[in-house]
């Protein structure tokens, strides 16, 4: 089973990159935008049918591994 994860940084976290990409988009012409917050994107390949448990476990690696619960956000956006 296939599940997709976005992390993001918090929203009271400063993010230089997604700043730094604002700036070079308003640069180049694309003034129209607000706001730019960059994350990280995972894709999991996991061992498992059940659709609860490939999420719990998804969940579970995420809370010890992908994710910096200080200053990240996570979300399990769909599985297949």
């Amino acid at each position: 089973m296939k599940i997709s994860v976005i992390i993001t940084l918090k929203k009271n976290v400063l993010d230089p990159q997604g700043k730094v990409i604002y700036q070079t988009l308003d640069g180049m012409g694309f003034n129209n935008i607000n706001e730019v917050r960059q994350g990280k994107y995972f894709e999991i390949d996991i061992k498992e049918n059940d659709k609860k448990k490939a999420e719990e476990k998804t969940e579970n690696m995420c809370k010890k591994l992908l994710a910096n619960l200080v200053i990240e956000d996570y979300k399990i956006i769909e599985s297949q």
